[in-house]
């Protein structure tokens, strides 16, 4: 193969490499292209290309990921990944490591990881590189990596449940929740709802989002029963699709614009957690995006309006 031809064949690795240490769709995309500019301008070939890139695509990220830290110690609000609908990168003997590291709940844990540390567990936990390959990515030694793999579990552990493996029970009780979310059937919603359940909305200050979480089965069932069916009145619509591996929505406008990505955090046959990613700058990759504002503002006239 040729260049072009090996770089592509590793292009959805390299992203989903990436993503996983950048939680950006856009910043990812972005190393990649880096990736591949100091690949093409290599003048020797790589004993394995795949390592190279590899290591190469995790020391852009790591670079990236010290910026952004800065940037969204200052963000608005809650801060989410950029929503993921489909991860190019398939391995089926690591399917459950490579699902569940994409999730919206694994990807916050791993915000709290140093930049090292959160490469390191990526490429070994995620992805199996072997120790060598890892201390070659990121410039550290075997036992230095070993170190920082350490304290990454250490606190992949203590923050996160697993989800359960059951995929069609999952779908099975999200679907239950978008029909009791179009119905507005307030009893329907707080039954699929875990106790200490939490909706939380990340819009960084560009579109209409809570003041803060809202927490507990029943005040969460009334804010989405007395909501939703508002927006479905002047033509807001949703698909099912999976989010960052989980069951989730994506909603659109009349117009089939992008509003916001849903998704949800099962466990124990009970929903968790509930999060929308509705800042316009994270929505820009899963189509045209449409006016939240405005839509905010038809639904406050709708409601407005007597019957």
């Amino acid at each position: 193969m040729n260049k072009v031809e090996e770089f592509e064949e590793l292009r959805p690795l390299l992203f989903s490499i990436a993503y996983r240490i950048l939680g950006s769709v856009s910043e990812a995309e972005d190393a990649v292209q880096e990736t591949w500019l100091r690949f093409d301008g290599s003048t020797t070939r790589p004993t394995s290309t795949k390592a190279y890139l590899s290591a190469t695509v995790t020391r852009v990220s790591i670079d990236v990921l010290r910026s952004a830290r800065v940037r969204r110690e200052e963000y608005v609000g809650p801060w989410f990944p950029e929503p993921l609908l489909s991860d190019p990168y398939q391995d089926p003997a690591r399917a459950v490591e490579l699902a569940d590291s994409v999730s919206m709940a694994a990807l916050l844990l791993l915000e709290r990881l140093s930049p090292l540390e959160r490469a390191v567990f990526v490429l070994r936990e995620v992805f199996a590189f072997g120790f060598d390959e890892v201390a070659t990515a990121v410039g550290r030694s075997e036992a230095a990596c070993r170190q920082l793999l350490v304290r990454a579990r250490r606190h992949m552990e203590a923050g996160r449940p697993r989800f359960e493996a059951d995929w069609r029970e999952r779908q099975e009780l999200a679907t239950r929740f978008f029909d009791a979310l179009k119905d507005g059937d307030v009893g329907a919603l707080r039954n699929l709802l875990a106790a200490d359940v939490q909706l939380v909305g990340d819009g960084g200050g560009k579109a209409p989002q809570l003041a803060k979480a809202v927490m507990g089965a029943e005040n969460v069932a009334r804010l989405l029963g007395t909501v939703f069916p508002w927006l479905l009145r002047i033509d807001v619509s949703f698909e099912l699709h999976e989010v960052n591996g989980q069951p989730g929505a994506v909603f659109r406008e009349r117009d089939g614009k992008v509003l916001q990505a849903l998704v949800l955090d099962v466990l124990d046959g009970r929903i968790q957690a509930i999060r929308a990613v509705i800042n316009p700058d994270k929505l820009g990759h899963l189509g045209p995006v449409g006016d939240a504002w405005a839509v905010d503002r038809e639904v406050r006239q709708a409601r407005r309006r007597p019957n």
